[in-house]
Formats: C-alpha cells, sequence, structure tokens
C-alpha cells in the first residue's frame, strides 16, 4: 500500500568537502567552524601515504569520481578540494574544471585559492610559512604563492614525510615552531600549511604572542567557502582572519 507524502522545498546552505583519504583533521575543524545551520558533505579521495610531488598529482585521476560521489539531490553552493600541497602541485584551475566535471557546483576553491583570497581581504603580502612537509612539496607551494604576489619571507618545516605522524604533530609543536619564524624579518602574517596539521586550537596563542594575523588550511579553506556561499561561519570564533575588517593589499605593518 502507498501512502501519501509532502515535499520539504527549503534546505540549508549545502557545501561539498573532498577530504584526502589520509586526513583525520579537517572535518574536525569544520565542525568548530561552521555553524550548525550549513551542512556539509564530505567525499574521501584517495591519497599516498607519504606527501610527495608525484603522489600529491596522482590525485588528479581521482579527484573527478570523488566529486561524482557528494549527493546528487543536493544544492552544493561550493565544493571545496581539502589539500593544500595537493592544489599547488595539481594547479587551481585544473581541480575547478576536475570537481565541476563531476558535481554540479557554482564554486570550488582549494586551500591555496583561500589563502590568496584571505591575504587579499588582510592586505597580506608577506608571509610566513609553516610546513610540515618535505622541502620539494612546500618549494612548489611558495612558487605558488610568489606568482599571485605573496613573498614567503620567512620559511620554516617539520620535515616530515608520512601523513599518519603529520597528524600526530603536537599543536604545543606548531605553537613552538611559529614562535620564532620570522622574528628578524617584517611579515604581514603566518601560515601553517596543510589540512592534516593540527593548528586550529593553536591559531590564537600565537596570534597573542606575534600580534598578527596566523592563517592555516582549514581556517582558510571553511573561511573562503563561506563567503563564497555568502553564508556566515560559526559565531565568535576567535580569529583575526574572521574579525578584521579588510584593508588594502600591500598596506603592511
Amino acid at each position: 500500500m502507498s501512502v501519501p507524502y509532502d515535499i520539504d522545498d527549503t534546505r540549508p546552505t549545502q557545501l561539498g568537502l573532498i577530504v584526502l583519504q589520509a586526513d583525520e583533521t579537517i572535518e574536525q575543524d569544520m565542525r568548530v567552524l561552521m555553524p550548525p545551520d550549513v551542512e556539509y558533505m564530505i567525499s574521501r579521495v584517495p591519497s599516498g601515504t607519504s606527501v610527495t610531488p608525484d603522489t600529491l598529482r596522482e590525485m588528479a585521476g581521482n579527484l573527478t569520481g570523488a566529486a561524482a560521489l557528494l549527493p546528487r539531490g543536493a544544492e552544493m553552493a561550493c565544493v571545496a578540494y581539502a589539500c593544500t600541497s595537493g592544489t599547488a602541485e595539481i594547479g587551481a584551475g585544473n581541480i575547478a574544471d576536475l570537481v565541476q566535471a563531476g558535481v554540479d557546483t557554482p564554486h570550488v576553491t582549494d586551500p591555496v585559492t583561500a589563502l590568496i583570497a584571505a591575504c587579499q581581504h588582510l592586505g597580506v603580502t608577506r608571509l610566513g610559512l609553516l610546513s610540515p612537509y618535505i622541502e620539494s612539496v612546500s618549494d612548489r607551494l611558495r612558487t605558488v604563492l610568489g606568482d599571485a604576489g605573496i613573498d614567503v619571507v620567512a620559511f620554516a618545516s617539520f620535515d616530515e614525510p608520512l601523513e599518519e605522524r603529520v597528524v600526530r604533530i603536537t599543536a604545543q609543536s606548531v605553537i613552538n615552531a611559529a614562535q620564532d619564524l620570522g622574528r628578524e624579518t617584517e611579515l604581514d602574517a603566518l601560515f601553517l600549511s596543510c589540512t592534516n596539521l593540527r593548528t586550529l586550537n593553536a591559531i590564537p596563542d600565537i596570534e597573542a604572542a606575534r600580534d598578527m594575523p596566523v592563517l592555516s588550511s582549514n581556517l582558510v579553506l571553511a573561511w573562503h567557502m563561506a563567503q563564497l556561499a555568502q553564508t556566515p561561519l560559526a559565531a565568535d570564533l576567535p580569529f583575526r582572519l574572521t574579525t578584521q575588517a579588510s584593508k588594502p593589499v600591500g598596506s603592511s605593518r
């Protein structure tokens, strides 16, 4: 026996997130950064256990398939590919094409595109970069940022190639490394790279100690997704990116 039913045509803002198979961090961070009335939906893309230029580029072949696994009936206001170093290797434009080949969405972003947008919002042109990864991976990110007019004038890395160890690096280790990064250099902001690195709880302490904006892959990605979807982030977030008014690019500290 069939029974009647009604259709609810209203829906909250819906966002898609393509997460690396190895990532244990970004979903937890999104629960903090996104308000409860926003629905974000997760798909995962196969990723290597170690992070090298080759393993990062291999993800390109699986991105469209991962995007296609997002719910067909949803209306994705924005879909994000959640890998900083993967974006630097594959290219933001290529990523947008690959994602939109698998899912219907008006906007695609990634941590590098989001970082550039955040730097423009804050007027940042001189950046200190903390990375967990090996030199060849970090160098590509520095080049991409330089091409966008953002100079990485101070750099440090944990030089850890294994994802399962990156996610175990403590927030205190991040704070300790950021305390001295670029102390003798004129900086506009610090960037903590990698969606799998546990940085979110470290940011307020570093901002207080360094008196400048501190950005992370997950923070800028959530912020940019919200901007593109024209929806607010969670209330009362303690980050300068979410509280500081925009200023012209190049207005260094």
